[in-house]
């Protein structure tokens, strides 16, 4: 392969010369589609707290990224660094767009795909892929999110029939959904069931206030006596491994997309102090925004070279839990990072949503807490390298 004759400030090492042409191909689509469709109107939506579920959720079915990496039902079969670089793109744009993706393939429809009947997979994954449908994941409870296995949400059999009870909280998609795909407690175990809008009982609102991820829908899940028949069940899993083997599946987005939250912020501050000009001079030309920049360089390319290892291992069947909480635990914080000193180095500009560094950082503040804290991270990884378990 020819060396490369200039390097690209936004990917000094070129590790994207390591993806495949198909790797690549989704990389680029994916990136398009954000530029043409999303970053246009993000600042406005974020702004007014809005996100356009039912009109995006098509088209990104006719993008091919929902539930991408699952096999059949009208889901595209593709590799895990393929999905990586989807999400990478997609959060890009603005994490809420990439939560949306990764809450609807790796989250429910992933659930429904590994423990769903044919049934349950033949009436809700084809919709669920082509957009035409919206589903989403119920297990964090007001009281309890590192600690679900104390969850209060509970189903119990009435006949042939269950009866739920309990509140879920944090639920992305959770008052547009199609299908929610809920985790509760029965005598059995944890057991996932599949919960239709319009059951009785069952009632969805949005969290009122958030400061982050405004453009994402953000529910509360209640559930009273709310009676569901007995092929709601997925009858494939009991016990917590149904659902957190789906949170890794979404971990492993996250450890990717926030690769490219970070990047759209270095490349807004290396762009921007290419042409702010202070004393006479641009602000690229004084040292400590050098400084900044190089350091901001330095933990995207890092990260995406985590990102990218996970992946292959994860595309060999080698990637274990540990390796997606270090990509988490990591690429999160490194983004954080890269976020904040972005923002100084627009200035008061920063601050506006004419800049996408603040509403990153913003994001980024919900994306180092759901689907693991950067705490319960750092003890999956401190139990791998001592052997010893510290949770409590």
């Amino acid at each position: 392969m020819a060396k490369p004759t200039r390097i690209d400030p936004a990917d000094v090492l070129a590790v994207g010369d390591l993806l495949t042409d198909e790797e690549r191909l989704v990389r680029d689509t994916v990136r398009r589609f954000a530029d043409e469709r999303i970053r246009p109107h993000i600042g406005d939506w974020f702004e007014r707290g809005v996100f356009p579920a039912r009109e995006l959720a098509p088209e990104l079915g006719a993008l091919g990224v929902l539930g991408m990496h699952l096999d059949g039902y009208g889901c595209a079969g593709s590799g895990a660094v393929a999905y990586g670089v989807a999400c990478m793109e997609l959060e890009a744009a603005d994490s809420g767009l990439r939560s949306f993706v990764s809450v609807q393939g790796s989250l429910a429809m992933r659930s429904v795909h590994a423990f769903g009947s044919e049934e349950q997979k033949q009436r809700w994954l084809p919709g669920l892929a082509a957009g035409e449908l919206i589903g989403c994941f119920a297990l964090t409870e007001p009281d309890f999110g590192s600690d679900p296995a104390n969850m209060r949400t509970r189903a119990r059999r009435k006949g042939a029939d269950w009866v739920l009870t309990g509140t879920k909280t944090w639920i992305t998609n959770g008052s547009i959904s199609d299908v929610a795909v809920v985790w509760a407690q029965t005598d059995d175990g944890v057991r996932g069931f599949l919960v239709e809008p319009g059951t009785p009982g069952f009632t969805a609102t949005d969290v009122p206030g958030k400061l982050s991820l405004r453009a994402s829908v953000t529910s509360e899940l209640a559930f009273d006596e709310v009676v569901l028949p007995a092929d709601a069940v997925l009858p494939g899993v009991t016990g917590l491994r149904g659902p957190l083997s789906s949170l890794n599946e979404a971990r492993f987005g996250i450890l990717w997309g926030t690769v490219g939250a970070a990047r759209d912020c270095y490349t807004a501050a290396l762009d921007y102090a290419g042409s702010r000009v202070q004393f006479e001079r641009p602000i690229a030309s004084f040292q400590l925004t050098q400084q900044k920049l190089v350091e901001m360089m330095l933990e995207v390319e890092k990260a995406y070279l985590v990102a990218l290892r996970i992946g292959r291992l994860k595309d060999e069947g080698a990637a274990r839990p540990a390796h997606i909480s270090f990509g988490k635990l990591n690429n999160v914080r490194a983004a954080l990072d890269v976020a904040r000193s972005a923002r100084t180095v627009l200035g008061a500009n920063g601050i506006t949503t004419a800049y996408p560094v603040l509403r990153h950082a913003n994001n980024l503040e919900s994306v180092l807490t759901y689907e693991g804290t950067s705490e319960i991270h750092t003890l999956v990884l401190g139990e791998t390298i001592t052997g010893e378990a510290a949770y409590r």
